[in-house]
């Protein structure tokens, strides 16, 4: 659950600092108080998109941070592990946004740094924002699949994995036979171009070693008078005493005279002696390999001009068909086997064919039983839904989940599936986008959710004015129902209702203040007698009233009766 939420310098929020807890938290204040920024900060750090924008004027970076308890691990161990994030004994997961205004956002989770699809591999686990544009989500038909599918269990699940498979088989072979699907002259000529390809390939013999070994007997050759002025010059320097310029090999002949005549006074030199020997003997054979070196340099001008050919002529392939003689013999491979396609072009053809059929009888029967099994999750929600609504003040409502078969096979299956809906007896079935109203709207994601709260492992619900167009009765039941599912999860609602307000295990008030001649927001965790106030400013407006004190304090100390 979420522990703690921080955030500082962001929008109009200077510091503040929020302790949830389980249960219903509910979060009221004036319109304009900032409720929807304390939202946006959240889903930031859960990953949604972040603006420079909302950097408080004056400051460099906003810092958001969320601390979450993680009461069951094992529903994150593997992830973490994957991303080798550390927990610690406490079961605390602390993830860090900030936002920077001369730079990029930075995204922490217990101080190890995530990109956008690390973060929300974690983050779609521990919290589920439910808000407006999940009204939005609903009117999308797109959805309305996603959602049936929601209920299906392991069986189910498995169903659908092997549909997708199937799917993207069925895609590669389609495009298999595509490329086949050509005229008789487009296909002789890229039959032509490949005979091409293949021949100028083999026409070089090309081997993996070439290229280095090529390389580096034109490197020898072409440098060839400069390798015969080196060695030269260094068996002068071993050799030559002339000049009163003494060669190496004297020197050491010299120094092994002066340590012969001292080493019989002391046993120490003698080592020294038979290394300088050693040395003199290998000086004098290296002197002796050198000039049989020099005196076997052949500078062979044909194979020189015969390596610069080879060397042009293996640039000249590289350049048109890979950056190295392994690419090259990789598209020779690639293009032989393109080439058997097209010369056995009915042969291929059929064949894939054959397995577009496979396929597709495989789809069909499979998508078949995935589709009955979707009406008879179908049938289940119908009675859930309408039993949902009609417990939330709307019970003439008529639901009903519709399905249309779509014209080609998708990756789940070929149900096209619609929510279609009736609020008044005797009005026809129709999409949802088409009658329901914004009270309405709310009252049917609530029912979808109250349903999924049972299957959710998500141990954070979040209810963004879900109550958007609704009031008394309906109020009362619509609270009701969000904590009912807070029995189960934590649940953070930000609502306008007295409602829901007084069924609150915890209930914070958002107020924006003045101080030093700037607006900033705070937000309050409520007392029993703060709560009682902020409760009559929700049912009687500013001017608080003995009555509206009274009916604050009473409707209090029933929701208490309610929840037990």
């Amino acid at each position: 659950m979420l522990v703690e939420l921080s955030i500082k310098d962001f929008a109009i929020i200077d510091n503040i600092n929020i302790n949830f807890t389980q249960g219903l938290n509910v979060i009221t204040g004036e319109t304009g108080s900032g409720k929807s920024i304390i939202i946006e900060a959240l889903g930031m750090i859960l990953g949604s998109r972040t603006s420079k924008d909302f950097i408080r004027t004056g400051c460099d970076k906003s810092v958001l941070e969320g601390v979450f308890y993680i009461e069951d691990i094992s529903i994150l161990k593997q992830t973490l592990d994957e991303l080798s994030i550390d927990i610690d004994q406490d079961n605390l997961l602390i993830i860090t946004k900030e936002i920077c205004a001369n730079g990029p956002s930075l995204s922490k989770i217990n101080g190890k740094t995530m990109n956008l699809t690390m973060l929300k591999t974690i983050t779609t686990k521990l919290v589920d924002i439910f808000g407006q544009h999940e009204h939005q989500s609903l009117l999308d038909i797109n959805n309305h699949q996603l959602l049936v599918d929601t209920f299906g269990d392991k069986d189910f699940a498995s169903l659908k994995s092997k549909i997708r498979e199937l799917y993207n088989e069925l895609q590669e072979e389609q495009k298999k036979i595509r490329s086949l699907s050509m005229d008789t002259s487009e296909r002789d000529r890229e039959i032509d171009i490949l005979r091409f390809q293949i021949e100028e390939i083999d026409e070089a013999n090309l081997s993996e070693d070439d290229e280095y070994n090529i390389e580096a007997e034109f490197r020898k050759l072409s440098n060839i008078s400069k390798i015969s002025q080196s060695v030269d010059l260094a068996i002068s320097h071993l050799n030559r005493d002339e000049y009163d310029f003494q060669g190496a090999i004297n020197l050491v002949n010299k120094s092994l005279t002066l340590i012969s005549g001292a080493k019989e006074f002391d046993d120490k030199l003698e080592e020294f002696y038979n290394r300088l020997s050693d040395l003199n003997f290998e000086l004098q054979d290296i002197s002796r390999e050198l000039n049989y070196y020099l005196n076997n340099i052949d500078i062979d001008l044909d194979r020189l001009n015969y390596l610069h050919e080879r060397i042009d002529l293996v640039n000249k392939l590289k350049r048109k068909y890979g950056n190295n003689i392994d690419l090259i013999l990789k598209f020779r491979h690639e293009a032989e086997e393109r080439l058997n396609k097209l010369l056995n072009f009915e042969k291929e053809y059929e064949k894939s064919l054959k397995k577009i059929k496979e396929l597709e009888d495989k789809l069909e029967k499979h998508s078949s039983s995935l589709s009955g099994m979707r009406r008879k999750i179908a049938k289940i929600l119908e009675e859930k839904v309408k039993t949902e609504l009609s417990q939330l003040n709307m019970s003439n409502v008529d639901f009903k989940v519709d399905f249309k078969r779509t014209s080609q096979f998708t990756p789940q299956g070929f149900d096209k599936i619609e929510f279609l809906i009736s609020t008044n007896p005797g009005e026809e079935l129709k999409s949802l986008s088409k009658i329901v109203s914004g009270g309405e709207m709310s009252r049917i994601m609530l029912a979808f959710k109250s349903i999924l709260a049972y299957l959710d492992k998500i141990p954070t619900l979040i209810f963004d004015e879900i109550d958007t167009g609704i009031s008394g009765r309906t109020g009362q039941i619509v609270g009701e129902k969000i904590y009912n599912i807070s029995k189960n999860h934590q649940v953070i609602c930000i609502s306008h209702l007295p409602q829901i307000a007084a069924l609150a295990d915890s209930h914070f008030v958002i107020n924006k203040v003045s101080k030093s001649n700037r607006t900033i927001t705070e937000i309050t965790k409520l007392s029993h007698e703060e709560r009682v106030e902020e409760m009559a400013r929700l049912l009687g407006g500013v001017n608080l009233t003995k009555t509206t004190l009274k009916h604050a304090s009473e409707m209090i100390e029933m929701s208490k009766k309610i929840k037990k």
